[in-house]
């Protein structure tokens, strides 16, 4: 049997999910957009969120020109394949296009979910769930083309045109592919800090000026800045989300993929990875079918709904998962299976806890409410310590996921295999992609219609809905994150794996180093200053570049708190509602804020790995790595949960609870909420894709550290 052809498998599950997509968007379209003044905030906030995309990928063409020169550059010293810039630009334009999809459909939705909410709460769910499906089929659809078409092309062009054959074709295909997610995760650092600063700056400009000081409602039309704050959830939470998880799922199928050949599992082990991927977009699909509700407006019904489906495509991964190993893999190599399995328990433990963290049907979030009758500070302290305690499940899950997968794998007796099983484990927990982001991005939609209903004065019964959709949300959107930082912090220890062994390729073709030196110059040792340093190095990083974007939402909000005052201050009539607030203004001036502060952050990203690379060598690199993804993943997933925990604790407050809106208790709550914002939606989700980028720029950049690296004039 030609095991090749079984990566047929992955643009089989790109049609099937591009399809379903489709019938989705149909699905979506047909249902009536509502009243007239439905249909204009709708319109609003499209023209908004489509401005600010196009002003954002233009900015972004500017680093892909630069980059793709600097490439070519590499790749015409012979530093890299000539296929690594054009795989660059593919990766990016792959993951650009998923978010703008699906932020296109989530900006139609709304307004179709706020009529459907007139009807009844099992309507808005399944048109807003629909919304989001459409992006969780776009990205695992676009991805598995992505994967499929340079696969087959440079399978052709390696064993063809050159003559390539065994590990050696393996190993010259799944370098390339590695370099487009350098452009998948480039491209996703940018959508998550441009869309995040955004949209928080949006947000907390919106309730500290008009909840806080003017005492308005939330989304009140007269609030400025309530235009800027939806069209921010669809930048940051849509269109980012979407650019982020595009590359998380082609990074873990290409990281493992890469494995393959120093497992010695061939064709078959860069096979398995798309066959699991197919699995489960037919998994996610049919999930889908499985999610609705009574009108039970409570949290649990609303969860249990959403579970069935993610939980049910969970299942029959499993299944068909363990029927694909049987069928491709030796009886000797079967163990890898239960990786896979570890990767879904790992994914479902995470998201289980996520929600218990986050969730005002749970004690902790409850608490963090509670706290807000003894003030503002009581507030952030709880919070934070809650955000820090529900770090520990997720940790040991991961923990426990990487040594079961790297143990029933083999790593005892092969340990790149045991590297591969860890791989995979993360193909496992991101299999169901195509159902799990459905659950998130249903959010930022139900959100988006909840503003809507109140900009458009519908009945009180339709908030009431949209805002359980809502809160919901904001549990299924931490949940979404915390499954999105596990499966980078295995994705991530597989690139760590791939950039020791391209090191090696690089130093052996190069011939830069005798045998007697080679390891020194690889291989990482606790006893070794240079990884040390490197660990130290790493561990900073997260910490950096989370404290540069939170003071760029910081300055965004700030101008925009001084802009809704001053409109508020000099527009007659504005607040007693005779006048229309500039809401173009309040756009404006986080489109422009967005697209200066997000350069830093992401340019630091990928310098750090190359200087160090240059100053430390490979050793010092691999220290980075792994400082950066042991903090870079606990201060995730403390930042997501905190941040969350935040937002429904002042909704719980907002049910009536500890004095309701309006008291005390409900301005330290939306305090608290304000600080969580940028938590949980900027510096939070992206450091998952900081580390991996980290990673993927570590990667591509190999063999020009490997030649031009310091360290290497110092070896004897």
């Amino acid at each position: 049997m030609s095991y090749f052809y079984l990566y047929l498998f992955a643009p089989i599950g790109s049609v099937f999910a591009l399809l379903f997509a489709l019938y989705l968007v149909s699905s979506v379209y047909k249902e009536e957009e509502g009243l007239p003044v439905m249909r204009e905030i709708a319109h609003a906030v499209r023209e908004g969120a489509t401005a600010y995309l196009k002003r954002q990928y233009m900015v972004v063409s500017i680093f892909f020109a630069v980059t793709f020169v600097v490439l070519l550059i590499l790749a015409l010293r012979h530093l890299q394949p000539i296929f690594v810039p054009f795989a660059f630009l593919t990766g990016g334009f792959f993951s650009g296009l998923s978010g703008f999809i699906g932020m296109s459909v989530a900006t139609r939705a709304s307004s179709r979910t706020a009529n459907a909410a007139t009807r009844g709460l099992n309507d808005a769910l399944r048109i807003a769930f629909k919304a989001g499906a459409v992006m969780g089929m776009v990205v695992v659809g676009l991805a598995l083309l992505d994967i499929s078409l340079w696969f087959a092309f440079l399978k052709w062009f390696y064993g063809n045109i050159q003559g390539l054959g065994g590990d050696e074709l393996l190993n010259a295909m799944t370098f390339t592919m590695l370099s487009f997610g350098m452009g998948a995760s480039s491209q996703a650092l940018f959508a998550r800090v441009g869309g995040g600063i955004f949209t928080k700056a949006a947000d907390v400009g919106a309730d500290l000026v008009g909840k806080v000081e003017a005492g308005i409602p939330e989304d009140d039309p007269r609030n400025p800045a309530v235009i800027a704050d939806n069209v921010g959830d669809n930048v940051g939470d849509v269109a980012g989300m979407g650019a982020d998880l595009y590359e998380s799922y082609a990074g873990s199928l290409i990281a493992t993929m890469s494995l393959a050949a120093s497992a010695r599992l061939g064709i078959r082990g860069v096979a398995l990875p798309m066959v699991i991927a197919g699995i489960g977009v037919i998994s996610s699909i049919i999930g889908t079918f499985l999610v609705k509700t009574k009108e039970d407006a409570s949290q649990r019904a609303l969860l249990t709904a959403l579970r069935r489906g993610v939980w049910g495509a969970a299942l029959m991964v499993v299944i068909f998962g363990y029927v694909a190993c049987r069928l491709i893999l030796p009886p000797e190599d079967f163990g890898v299976f239960w990786a896979i399995i570890a990767g879904l328990a790992a994914g479902v433990i995470i998201g289980f806890f996520t929600e218990y963290y986050t969730s005002d049907n749970y004690r902790p979030t409850i608490y963090v409410a509670r706290s807000s009758l003894t003030g503002h500070a009581t507030v952030i302290i709880e919070g934070i310590a809650n955000g820090m305690y529900s770090t520990l499940i997720p940790v040991v899950a991961v923990v426990a996921a990487i040594i079961l997968s790297f143990f029933v794998s083999g790593g005892l007796q092969n340990t790149s295999l045991g590297l591969y099983g860890i791989g995979l484990s993360a193909v496992g927990m991101l299999s169901t992609l195509g159902i799990t982001l459905a659950t998130d991005a249903y959010g930022p939609v139900a959100d988006n219609a909840g503003g809507n209903a109140e900009m458009s004065h519908l009945p009180e019964e339709v908030r009431k809905r949209t805002d359980a959709l809502d809160a919901l949300g904001n549990t299924t959107a931490a949940t979404g994150k915390g499954f999105a930082i596990g499966s980078a912090a295995l994705t991530a220890l597989a690139l760590i794996a791939a950039y020791r062994n391209d090191v090696l390729s690089w130093m052996k073709e190069l011939g830069t180093l005798g045998s007697d030196n080679l390891l020194k110059f690889v291989e990482p040792l606790l006893t070794d200053p240079l990884t040390i340093c490197g660990i130290f190095v790493g561990a900073m990083m997260p910490f950096l570049f989370s404290s540069m974007t939170l003071k760029a939402v910081g300055r965004a909000a700030q101008s925009i708190v001084e802009e809704v005052r001053r409109q508020f201050r000099e527009i007659t009539g504005l607040l007693e509602g005779k006048a229309k607030p500039d809401y173009a203004r309040a756009v404006g001036l986080c489109t422009k804020a967005a697209q200066k502060e997000m350069v830093a952050p992401a340019l630091t990203a990928i310098l750090v790995p190359i200087v160090v690379g240059i100053l430390m060598g490979p050793a010092g690199v691999i220290g980075l790595l792994s400082g950066a993804l042991a903090s870079g993943f606990v201060l995730a997933l403390f930042m997501a949960n905190s941040g969350a925990s935040w937002d429904n604790a002042k909704k719980y407050i907002e049910k009536g609870n500890f004095g309701g809106k309006g008291g005390e208790a409900h301005k330290a709550g939306i305090t608290g909420d304000t600080v969580g914002d940028p938590f949980k939606d900027t510096a939070g989700p992206s450091l998952n894709i900081l580390i991996k980028l980290m990673s993927m720029v570590s990667i591509v950049f190999a063999g020009f550290v490997v030649k031009y690296s310091l360290v290497r004039f110092l070896i004897k």
